[in-house]
């Protein structure tokens, strides 16, 4: 069975289920329109990765799973999302980052109650092994690094659906989005064949490296696709994080605006809590 005919398969699945119901809007920011992810709430957690790391949160819940684990930069939205998870179920939650003064979304985390487990500073490996040692010890399920599953690809490939009709009208040309990780891109593409979307997708890269991720769960054909590189470092905010009266995550989707062209479609996949401002 070829690997398109199998991600297929669990997206009739998921959408038989009922998984593609509920879907963020697009709407119409500084002449462009924009998808919405970020209005997703899974229990004050908000965003794209907030709907796929509830639906991994809950599915080892079921499974019998007492606890979650999981590890990200001193500024994750993943360790802070996880842990408003964690709060809803009552359940402990433990996150490994590296060594250094902590974001404001690690203090939300503790706040939540979110026992934080630093580590001297390397590889992004090295915190990822704690993790996963961690979750084996303790009996807890390990959220990946990044969401790094196919669970997370196929939750963002359903909310393309929303695209369809504005595709339909020609009221975009392209669609552009941050990428970190490269799992919601993965998502997005993935979408796109699933739902008929064909225009170019621009991936603009504001993390480190995504194209392992990219080479195991990306379409291996199909879609137009370029990445460009963001000239900002990773932890630097971008000054205008807006799009006509939406306020953008500063380390990802507004990195976005030195790229978008007219016609461009803005994929927002989350904002950080109440970042809009470099300290």
């Amino acid at each position: 069975m070829s690997n398109s005919m199998q991600v297929f398969m669990e997206l009739d699945t998921l959408v038989a289920e009922g998984y593609a119901d509920e879907l963020t809007p697009v709407e119409e920011h500084g002449g462009h329109l924009v998808k919405r992810d970020d209005k997703y709430s899974a229990f004050g957690a908000m965003g794209g990765k907030a709907r796929s790391c509830q639906y991994l949160c809950e599915t080892a819940l079921k499974d019998g799973l007492t606890g979650l684990v999981t590890a990200g930069s001193k500024k994750s939205p993943q360790i802070q999302i996880v842990s408003f998870i964690a709060k809803h179920y009552g359940v402990p939650f433990h996150a490994h980052c590296p060594q250094g003064e902590l974001g404001q979304e690690l203090e939300v985390a503790k706040a939540n109650g979110a026992e934080i487990f630093q580590h001297r500073a390397g590889y992004n490996n090295v915190i990822i092994k704690r993790a996963k040692d961690d979750a084996e010890a303790m009996g807890f399920a390990e959220i990946p690094f990044g969401m790094e599953c196919w669970e997370a690809v196929y939750q963002t490939a359903l909310q393309v659906k929303s695209l369809v009709q504005p595709y339909k009208e020609g009221k975009f040309s392209r669609i552009i989005m941050p990428v970190g990780s490269g799992m919601s891109l993965c998502g997005v593409m993935w979408g796109m064949l699933y739902w008929g979307i064909d225009v170019p997708l621009i991936g603009v890269q504001v993390g480190g490296q995504y194209e392992k991720r990219l080479k195991t769960y990306a379409p291996e054909e199909g879609i137009n696709f370029t990445v460009v590189k963001s000239s900002y470092d990773y932890h630097k905010y971008y000054e205008n994080n807006q799009i006509g009266d939406l306020k953008l995550d500063p380390i990802y989707e507004a990195k976005c605006m030195d790229f978008i062209q007219d016609g461009d479609l803005l994929w927002v996949v989350g904002i950080r809590d109440g970042i809009i401002t470099e300290d």
